[in-house]
C-alpha cells in the first residue's frame, strides 16, 4: 500500500508525529510558537524542541518539560528545550530547519580528555559513528549506543587511520576509549592496499556481492524480488525541469548508477556510460487520485535485465486531485541491487535534495567530489581479499573460517509449515508486525549488559531458542545483513555493499539462558570479524548441497533496522515519504527488529505465503514475545523451561489432547 505521513518520523523503532510534540509545547502560555526536530546526539537520535515566546513573556523550560511530560508519551518528550527570539526563515518567508541552532550534547558521566594522539583519533572515531559531540577516555562505546554493526565501523576505521589490525572481538573485550586505544597500540600494522589508491583494470569486474546479483537476475529478469524502491509525496509549485537536470547531475555524481553489467567471455563485467546514453530519464505522467498506488506499485515491481540496461528507473507522477490546492507529485525511484543497497538511500535522497534546490536557483551543484567510486571498491575488494590459492591471504583464511565454522550443516530447517515446501522457491511473500515493549526492551538491554554482550546478541540467541523449540532441532543457522561499510570513503557512495553472515548456534536445552548467550556472542564475534568475503563466494566456495526449494545453508533470518531514515527537503515544496509495500520473501521466514536504543522495539516477520498462512506467523510473533519475556525475568532459565505456549494452548496440550 502507499500511505502519507506528514511530518512523521521514526526513531528507535517508533513512530512520532512532530506536530504532536509542537502542539503540547505551544499549550504553554508563555511560548509562541514551537518546532520539534531529531537530531544526532550520544546514543542515537534524539528529539529537540525549539521554542519562541509571547510578546513580553518569560518562557519557563522546567515547566514545559513538566506540561510535555504529562501529555505525552515518555518516548516523546525532547531531549533538550531551546528558547529562540524567532525562527529561522528562507527568503520565503517559510520555516527554514537547517538554520536552527545545533544543540551539543554530552556524553555521561565526568568527562576525562583523551591524552595521547591514539585516544584522539580512537575517541574521534567513536564520536564519528555514534554521532556524538565529546567522547572521554572512560566512555564505553556500548554504554554510549553502540551496537554490533556500528562496532565493524569503529574497527575499520581505526584500523585505516593507524595503520593497525585490531580485530572485532577488541571494541567487545575493550570498549572503552582508553582500553581500545592501548590495544590498537599493541596490535601489529595492517598492511593492506587502501581503498583510493587502487587501479582499474579494463574490463571494469564486478564486485563479488555483484556477481550474485547478476545471476539472479539473469535467471529471472523479470522478477522484482531484487528492487529497491523510494517513493516521496512533493506537494507544492515543483520546477520539474530542475529536477530532471537534478536525476542528471545525481547520475553523473555516482558512476554505478549509470552502469551496465553485459556478459563477456570471462564473466559479466562493469560498463559505465556517460549520462547521455545511460538511458535514466525522468518520466512524467498524470493519474487520477484513485488510481495513483497501484500506478507506483506496477512501477516498483517491473523487473530489470540488468545486462543489457542501466537498472535504475524514475518516475513523477502528477497526481490529479480537487480536493488540494497546492500541486501533488509522487516521485518514485527503483534500483535494482546490483547497483545500490538499503543505506543507498540515504546519500541518494540527500543528492537529488542538493540538485534539486541549485538547479532551481538556475545553478550547478557545489558538492565536493566523491573520494571514490563503486568501481573502485570492486577492484580493491578483490586485491584485499586476495587468491584463495594463497594460503596467507585474507580470502583464504576466512574461507577456513566458515567452512569449519559450518562444517556439517546440512539440509534445511522443519518449522511449523502450513503446507509442504514446492518444489521451486516462491519469493511471494507478506508481513506481520508487532512490538516489543519499551519495558522489556529495557530488561534486555540489561541481561546483555550483565554478560558484556549487546541487545543484537541477546534476540539472536532467544531467536535461535524459538526456532529450535519450533523445529525440533538444536543445531540453528540463521542469515543476518551486514552493512559492509567500514571504510569512512563509502559513507556517501551509493552501490552494493551489504553482506550476509551465517550465524549458527547450538540450542543446548540443558543450558540457562545466559550460557547460551555466552555462545551467541563467542559465535557473533566471530562472525563478524570475518565478514570481508560476501556470502555468495562462500556459498559458491563451500559448495553446500543445493535445491531449487530453499535457499543453502540457512532459510531463516534475523536483522535489526538501523539505517537511516531517507529524507527530502526542497524549496517551495512540502515533501513526506510513502511507505510502499513490495513484499518479497527472500528467506522463509524473517525476523526483523528496530535497534531498541532506549525504548521499545519495533518488529516484523516477513514470511513465504507459499508456506505459511497468516495466523500461523502471527503465533510465532506471539511465541517469540514470550521466549523475550522468560529470559528477560530470568536470565538463568534453562532453555527447556521456557514455555512457548499461551495458556490455551498449554489446557489443548495438557488436558484435552492428552491420552
Amino acid at each position: 500500500y502507499v500511505g502519507r505521513s506528514d511530518f512523521q518520523v521514526k526513531i528507535r523503532g517508533l513512530r512520532i508525529e512532530l506536530g504532536e510534540i509542537e502542539a503540547a509545547l505551544e499549550s504553554v502560555d508563555s511560548v509562541a510558537s514551537a518546532v520539534v526536530v531529531v537530531q544526532s546526539g550520544a546514543g542515537g537520535q534524539l528529539l529537540v524542541g525549539y521554542v519562541v515566546p509571547e510578546a513580553g513573556s518569560v518562557v519557563d523550560v522546567d515547566l514545559i518539560n513538566s506540561v510535555a511530560a504529562q501529555m505525552l508519551p515518555a518516548y516523546m518528550v525532547p531531549s533538550r528545550i531551546v528558547v529562540l527570539d524567532s525562527m529561522p526563515v528562507t527568503a520565503n518567508g517559510k520555516l527554514d530547519r537547517r538554520s536552527l541552532p545545533e544543540v551539543q550534547f554530552e556524553s555521561h558521566g565526568e568527562y576525562r580528555a583523551p591524552s595521547t594522539p591514539v585516544e584522539e583519533i580512537v575517541a574521534g572515531v567513536f564520536a564519528e559513528v555514534l554521532g556524538a559531540e565529546q567522547i572521554g577516555i572512560d566512555d564505553d562505546f556500548f554504554a554510549l549506543g553502540g551496537n554490533s554493526l556500528s562496532a565493524t565501523q569503529v574497527v575499520a576505521r581505526v584500523n585505516a587511520q593507524l595503520g593497525t589490525k585490531v580485530s572485532i572481538r577488541t571494541i567487545f573485550d575493550s570498549p572503552s576509549v582508553g582500553g581500545f586505544a592501548f590495544a590498537a597500540e599493541s596490535s601489529g600494522g595492517a598492511g593492506d592496499v587502501r581503498l583510493g589508491e587502487v587501479v582499474r583494470p579494463d574490463p571494469l569486474p564486478l564486485s563479488l556481492a555483484q556477481r550474485r546479483m547478476w545471476f539472479l537476475n539473469q535467471f529471472d529478469t523479470s522478477s522484482p524480488a531484487y528492487n529497491i524502491p523510494l517513493a516521496v509525496r512533493l506537494s507544492g509549485e515543483l520546477d520539474v525541469a530542475a529536477l530532471r537536470l537534478a536525476i542528471a547531475d545525481v547520475l553523473g555524481r555516482h558512476e554505478v548508477l549509470r552502469t551496465v553489467y553485459p556478459a563477456s567471455p570471462d564473466g559479466p563485467v562493469q560498463v559505465i556510460l556517460p549520462v547521455a546514453d545511460a538511458g535514466v530519464e525522468l518520466s512524467v505522467e498524470v493519474s487520477a487520485a484513485a488510481g495513483a498506488a497501484p500506478r507506483i506499485i506496477d512501477f516498483l515491481a517491473q523487473g530489470f535485465d540488468v545486462s543489457a540496461s542501466v537498472p535504475v528507473r524514475a518516475l513523477l507522477l502528477s497526481v490529479d486531485t480537487e480536493s488540494v490546492s497546492a500541486p501533488e507529485h509522487i516521485l518514485s525511484i527503483v534500483v535494482h541491487h546490483v547497483s545500490a543497497d538499503g543505506l543507498s538511500f540515504a546519500p541518494l535522497a540527500r543528492d537529488v535534495m542538493v540538485a534539486y534546490s541549485a538547479r532551481a536557483r538556475g545553478e550547478v551543484p557545489g558538492w565536493a567530489p566523491l573520494p571514490v567510486q563503486y568501481g573502485d571498491f570492486a577492484v580493491w575488494q578483490r586485491e584485499l581479499l586476495g587468491s584463495e590459492s594463497d594460503p596467507e591471504s585474507l580470502l583464504s583464511q576466512q574461507v577456513a573460517f566458515w567452512r569449519e565454522r559450518l562444517a556439517g550443516v546440512e539440509g534445511a530447517i522443519d518449522l511449523p509449515f502450513d503446507r509442504p515446501r514446492p518444489a521451486v522457491q516462491s519469493l511471494a511473500g507478506e508481513s506481520v508486525s508487532f512490538d516489543v515493549s519499551e519495558e522489556l526492551t529495557q530488561a534486555l538491554r540489561e541481561v546483555a549488559g550483565q554478560s558484556r554482550s549487546t541487545l543484537f546478541m541477546v534476540v539472536h540467541a532467544a531467536w535461535a531458542m524459538l526456532l529450535g523449540k519450533l523445529s525440533g532441532s538444536h543445531d540453528i543457522v540463521v542469515g543476518t545483513p551486514v552493512a559492509g561499510r567500514g571504510e569512512r570513503e563509502l559513507d556517501d557512495l551509493v552501490g552494493m555493499f551489504v553482506n550476509t553472515l551465517a550465524l549458527r548456534l547450538e540450542v543446548d536445552p540443558d543450558v540457562s539462558f545466559t550460557e547460551l548467550l555466552a555462545s551467541a556472542r563467542e559465535g557473533d564475534v566471530a562472525a563478524f570479524g570475518h565478514a570481508d568475503v560476501p556470502f555468495e563466494y562462500l556459498v559458491e566456495a563451500l559448495n553446500p548441497e543445493r535445491s531449487m526449494a530453499y535457499n543453502p545453508i540457512f532459510q531463516v533470518g534475523f536483522a535489526f533496522q538501523n539505517q537511516p531514515a531517507v529524507e527530502f527537503e526542497l524549496p517551495d515544496l512540502s515533501v513526506s515519504a510513502l511507505d510502499v509495500d513490495v513484499t518479497e520473501a527472500q528467506n522463509e521466514l524473517m525476523l526483523t527488529l528496530s535497534d531498541g536504543t532506549g525504548d521499545g522495539m519495533s518488529a516484523a516477520l516477513t514470511y513465504a505465503t507459499a508456506l505459511f498462512d497468516r495466523s500461523t506467523v502471527e503465533q510465532i510473533g506471539r511465541r517469540f514475545v514470550r521466549v523475550l519475556e522468560a529470559v528477560a525475568a530470568d536470565s538463568l532459565v534453562l532453555v527447556r523451561d521456557v514455555d512457548v505456549l499461551d495458556g490455551v494452548e498449554r489446557e489443548l496440550v495438557g488436558s484435552r489432547w492428552a491420552f
